[in-house]
C-alpha cells in the first residue's frame, strides 16, 4: 500500500554534478522542507550534504540527508538525475542504451510503497527515459514528468530577449518537441508584450532575417554541446528548471512550463513523451497545451515524435 506522500519532500537520485546543483537550487528557494540525496557515491553524497547543511543559516529551514531508496517512500517529488552524462561529441540520443538500463533499475525501486509521487526525470536522452519510466511505472501519465525542453525554452527567451533588447521575463516563447537535435522553435506563437514577434520585429531598429533566426535557433539547439566542449558538463541552468518544476508541483501553482509527458493524439502525436507548454501542480502535469503552431512547425513535431519513436522502438520500448 502506499504511503501518505509528505506535502513537499524531495528525493534526488543521482548526486552528480546535475543532481547536486538541483539540491542547491532547491535548498536556496526554499522550495522544500527536506530533500534527500540518494546515489551509490556514499562518500560522494555524504560529502554534498555537509556541504549544503554548512549554508542551512543562509536559507530557509531545510533538511537534508543522505538517503536509500526507502526514503522514496513519503517524497512528494521524486527526481532522477542518474546516469550516463554526456561527453564532448556525444549526443543526448548516444546515451539512451547506457541509461535505459538505469532507469530499469532504479523506477521500480524508487515507487516501491509510493505510488502518490510525482516522478521527476531529467536525465538524457530526457524525453526517451520519461517514456521509459512511465512505462516501467505504470502511473498515470500527468504523474511521471521530463524535464523536458524548459531549459531550451529558457536559453530561446534569453536570446531573442539580447536580439530584441528586452527582458528576459517579457519573451513569450517556446522551444516543442524533444529536448535535442529535433526540436522545434515555436516562432509562430512567439510574442513580446502581447505583440507578435513578427510585429514586434517590425518597429524594431535589430530586425530579425530568416537567417538571424535560424542562427538564433542553432545557437539553442547546440547550447548543451558548446558548454560541454568548454567547461565538461551542463548543470547551473538545469538545477535551476528542475527547482522551477519542483516549486509548480510543491506549491501546486497551476504554471505553464514547458516540461515532456505522454502525447495523447496532440498534433496527431501518440505513444511517445515530448515536451508542450503543460500546467503543472500538485498532480503533476493536469494539463498539455495544443500551441496553435503553423503548418511547417507541426510537420517537424511530428517528425521530432517519429525520430524518437524508432529510438525506442530499438530498445523495445
Amino acid at each position: 500500500m502506499s504511503s501518505e506522500r509528505a506535502p513537499d519532500k524531495v528525493a534526488i537520485i543521482g548526486v552528480g554534478a546535475v543532481g547536486a546543483t538541483t539540491a542547491y537550487a532547491i535548498m536556496n528557494a526554499g522550495a522544500a522542507s527536506e530533500i534527500v540525496l540518494i546515489g551509490n557515491d556514499s562518500a560522494r553524497v555524504s560529502g554534498e550534504v555537509m556541504d549544503l547543511d554548512h549554508g542551512s543559516s543562509f536559507v530557509p529551514p531545510v533538511r537534508i540527508s543522505a538517503g536509500t531508496y526507502e526514503d522514496c517512500r513519503d517524497a512528494a517529488v521524486i527526481i532522477i538525475s542518474a546516469g550516463v552524462r554526456q561527453q564532448p561529441g556525444e549526443t543526448r540520443m548516444d546515451l539512451l542504451k547506457s541509461n535505459i538500463d538505469v532507469i530499469r533499475d532504479i523506477v521500480p525501486k524508487a515507487i516501491a510503497g509510493n505510488r502518490n509521487c510525482i516522478l521527476l526525470v531529467v536525465t538524457n536522452p530526457v524525453d526517451a527515459l520519461t517514456y521509459a519510466a512511465l512505462k516501467i511505472s505504470g502511473l498515470p501519465p500527468g504523474q511521471v514528468i521530463g524535464s523536458g525542453t524548459l531549459l531550451d525554452t529558457a536559453r530561446f527567451r534569453f536570446l531573442l530577449s539580447e536580439r530584441c533588447g528586452v527582458a528576459t521575463q517579457s519573451v513569450h516563447a517556446h522551444i516543442v518537441g524533444e529536448h535535442g537535435d529535433d526540436e522545434v522553435a515555436a516562432w509562430s506563437v512567439t510574442s513580446i508584450a502581447g505583440m507578435s514577434f513578427d510585429l514586434f520585429c517590425r518597429d524594431c531598429s535589430n530586425v530579425c532575417t530568416m537567417d538571424d533566426k535560424d542562427a538564433i535557433f542553432q545557437s539553442v539547439k547546440n547550447a548543451a554541446y558548446e558548454i560541454i566542449e568548454k567547461k565538461g558538463a551542463t548543470y547551473y541552468a538545469i538545477g535551476l528548471a528542475v527547482r522551477r518544476i519542483v516549486q509548480a508541483i510543491l506549491r501546486n501553482e497551476n504554471a505553464v512550463l514547458g516540461v515532456s509527458s505522454l502525447m495523447q493524439g496532440f498534433h496527431g502525436i501518440n505513444n511517445v513523451c515530448l515536451s508542450l507548454p503543460s500546467i503543472v501542480n500538485k498532480r503533476g502535469v493536469a494539463r498539455v497545451l495544443e500551441l496553435p503552431l503553423n503548418d511547417s512547425e507541426v510537420g517537424a513535431f511530428r517528425a521530432s515524435a517519429e525520430a524518437l519513436r524508432s529510438k525506442l522502438d530499438e530498445v523495445n520500448l
